[in-house]
């Protein structure tokens, strides 16, 4: 009967031994993080759409390569377009102005012509005009040879604005007959898809074969060594965070590896669905091997202090309390906080002892 009666005490005694975890205030660094998820992304990512519509005839890339800007990504069928191309070229190069050529000699030739007739008329309307001046010849035949120059003068400024008429349409011909060219060049190169910047193909939902059309992505493209972090901050938080805190992240790709960033931009409008910000991230110190789309798990820090009193969080009680070890509730003033440890500000001090009654 006594070994149970002991047995009884030594385990009330335990019971009460672990009914409250006692602690005591200590000073350290704290740092105060507010919560953001979100993915890698490359640098310059971006989804390559076709200006067409048509058939892939062929797709000179692979999923992983590197292209330079202006590689060919994929060639649609274009023979529509290839022939509209050789359409123009003819059309241009019957409307230049050297093809030509024989209609402007011809006119130059009637230009000649006029004006050797006026030079003749202006002659014959000299030597009438001395003539009546002495008597010779009679009114009528002065009056002829004025009507003849004047008809002369006419037809010689009409053929020289004949030619240069025909000059101004050659040229405007030409020209338009160019800018149809360039047209259909520019349309012929829309049949081929090239890469905008010096990258990597990280996606092709397409194969040889299928259509394309500009309403569907064709590729997705993005920098080959440059990642960056693509956040989703609450609402509730984005009012703390500045440009150039620093960012810890976890990656599921990592277990137990931690990772540092620095914000770079702060995107000004909310998405209203999930009441979130978008905030990017620079990397620091980057994982050896990474992916776009990864997704991760960060802690933008809005606050450090190297010398904190602090304890932890789940000693603090409902209403910024704390109870000291002779069961007695004291108000304190909380600072920052982290996921386990609190700031005290005032209330306790190094040598208090507070204690946290068992669930």
């Amino acid at each position: 009967m006594k070994v149970i009666q002991v047995i009884l005490v030594v385990c009330l005694l335990c019971s009460c031994k672990s009914k409250w975890e006692k602690t005591q205030p200590v000073t350290e660094k704290i740092s105060e993080s507010v919560y953001a998820s979100g993915i890698i992304k490359s640098r310059h990512q971006y989804q390559v759409f076709s200006k067409v519509t048509g058939p892939i005839i062929s797709i000179p890339v692979t999923e992983g390569d590197t292209v330079r800007k202006g590689e060919p990504l994929m060639v649609i069928q274009h023979e529509t377009a290839k022939l509209n191309t050789e359409n123009a070229a003819l059309s241009a190069a019957y409307a230049s102005v050297n093809a030509n050529e024989d209609k402007l000699n011809e006119l130059k030739v009637n230009i000649e012509l006029a004006r050797n007739k006026l030079s003749n008329d202006s002659l014959l309307l000299a030597r009438q005009r001395r003539l009546w001046e002495q008597q010779i010849g009679s009114q009528q035949q002065l009056e002829q040879a004025q009507l003849a120059f004047k008809s002369s003068r006419t037809a010689y400024e009409v053929a020289i604005y004949k030619y240069n008429d025909l000059q101004k349409q050659l040229r405007f011909a030409a020209s338009q007959s160019g800018k149809n060219l360039q047209i259909s060049n520019t349309q012929q190169d829309d049949y081929i898809i090239k890469s905008d910047i010096d990258g990597r193909v990280y996606s092709l939902p397409k194969k040889a074969g299928e259509m394309v059309s500009p309403q569907s992505p064709v590729a997705i493209i993005g920098s080959s060594n440059d990642f960056y972090l693509e956040l989703q901050a609450d609402e509730f938080d984005i009012a703390r965070i500045k440009i150039g805190q620093k960012v810890f992240i976890t990656l599921d790709s990592y277990k137990g590896q931690s990772f540092e960033a620095q914000v770079e931009k702060i995107y000004p409008i909310m998405n209203e669905r999930s009441r979130s910000f978008t905030v990017d991230a620079r990397f620091i110190t980057i994982p050896p091997v990474v992916y776009p789309n990864l997704t991760l798990e960060a802690n933008i820090v809005i606050q450090t202090k190297d010398k904190a009193l602090t304890i932890p969080r789940n000693y603090l009680l409902e209403g910024d309390q704390v109870m000291l070890e002779n069961k007695e509730k004291k108000k304190v003033v909380t600072g920052l906080k982290d996921y386990q440890r609190v700031e005290i500000i005032s209330g306790l001090s190094s040598g208090d002892v507070i204690i946290k009654p068992a669930l």
